[in-house]
């Protein structure tokens, strides 16, 4: 079975072929990816109806690109998956028109796939890909969520963010400290010249005896820091990056480790693209190795939002007859879904 995946949640397009012929785990048989960033820098962040109409421009020569890398013909493709939500109505609207479009005009069902679900699955297209159960760790711009995957379609939320994500608390300290858009890497950057001890940040939540986040008062206290600082940050920016980034990766590994001891699992899956900061990665692998726990990431090209994600999910809950492809072609979009609402029965 072939399955084309379309991805358009939010500021990148992204196309993929998977496969599952043959193979316990479906393979990659190719991607593309378009990010709308350069678009977008000069207003300081996504602007929907700017995406909305990117996303039309670069979803079919992407298609025909991937298509092209694969050696594998339109005619070829078994099922069309498309990113049904969460994420922005319109761009998600361009992914499912274009998917269901597709769809009938080859007479092959279409698959409506949960963003998260796909950033969820996206390691197992990894080299080292995991095993259920596992606890998966959610950190993207828009979500900070910790669930207990049991299996394809079978997911208990654990704790999730009360108020800003991790991704948000990175882009809008980078905002804070005059590092732009995107400002998750560029604050990760500039944080490797810096002291992560040389501000005392709060560490939101980190011990509420539950598994909820929360970093809009870590914002707040960085916001502080940087009144104070005046005229002296420039020279202090690299300090305060370190520090920011510190405090957030702090409360996600002990949130992740105390998830891991409420559930007794010994794997935990992190994805999204948070999940591809250096420092998160570093402090999880030594604590979870001092615990005999194991570890597992998508590739670095595929934190991001990605149609190959998508193509898994798709692939994957046809592969454990958790859901049907179908042909009807009429769609809708779900810009707000909650994952945990995917679980069976």
């Amino acid at each position: 079975m072939i399955v084309l995946g379309i991805e358009s949640s939010c500021d990148e397009t992204g196309v993929a072929l998977v496969e599952t012929a043959g193979t316990r785990v479906p393979a990659l048989r190719a991607h593309a990816l378009h990010s709308q960033v350069d678009m977008h820098q000069a207003y300081g962040g996504v602007v929907p109806e700017l995406a909305s109409r990117d996303h039309i421009r670069r979803v079919l020569p992407l298609a025909r690109q991937v298509l092209g890398q694969a050696g594998c013909a339109l005619s070829e493709v078994d099922v069309v998956a498309y990113t049904r939500g969460p994420g922005l109505a319109g761009a998600l609207l361009v992914g499912a028109g274009v998917a269901c479009a597709l769809g009938a005009a080859l007479d092959r069902p279409v698959l409506g796939v949960h963003h998260l679900e796909g950033h969820l699955l996206s390691p197992f297209l990894s080299r080292d890909p995991p095993e259920f159960p596992f606890i998966a760790l959610l950190v993207s711009g828009g979500h900070t969520q910790l669930m207990q995957v049991e299996g394809v379609g079978r997911y208990a939320l654990l704790g999730e963010t009360i108020d800003d994500a991790a991704g948000e608390a990175f882009d809008k300290s980078a905002k804070l400290l005059g590092l732009g858009y995107p400002g998750g890497p560029a604050l990760s950057r500039l944080a490797q010249q810096g002291d992560p001890a040389a501000f005392k940040l709060p560490r939101p939540l980190l011990h509420s005896g539950d598994l909820d986040f929360s970093f809009a008062g870590l914002k707040t206290a960085v916001l502080t820091q940087v009144r104070k600082l005046g005229d002296e940050l420039d020279r202090r920016k690299a300090d305060l990056a370190a520090s920011t980034e510190a405090a957030i990766v702090e409360v996600l590994v002990k949130k992740s480790l105390a998830a891991l001891d409420a559930s007794g699992l010994r794997r935990i899956v992190v994805a999204g693209g948070v999940g591809a900061n250096r420092l998160l990665r570093a402090q999880l692998d030594a604590a979870c190795a001092r615990r005999g726990v194991r570890v597992h990431y998508p590739e670095l090209d595929l934190c991001t939002d990605n149609g190959a994600m998508i193509a898994l999910a798709a692939a994957m809950r046809l592969q454990a007859g958790v859901q049907a492809a179908s042909a009807d072609y009429a769609f809708d979009v779900r810009p707000r879904w909650p994952l945990a609402s995917l679980t069976e029965g």
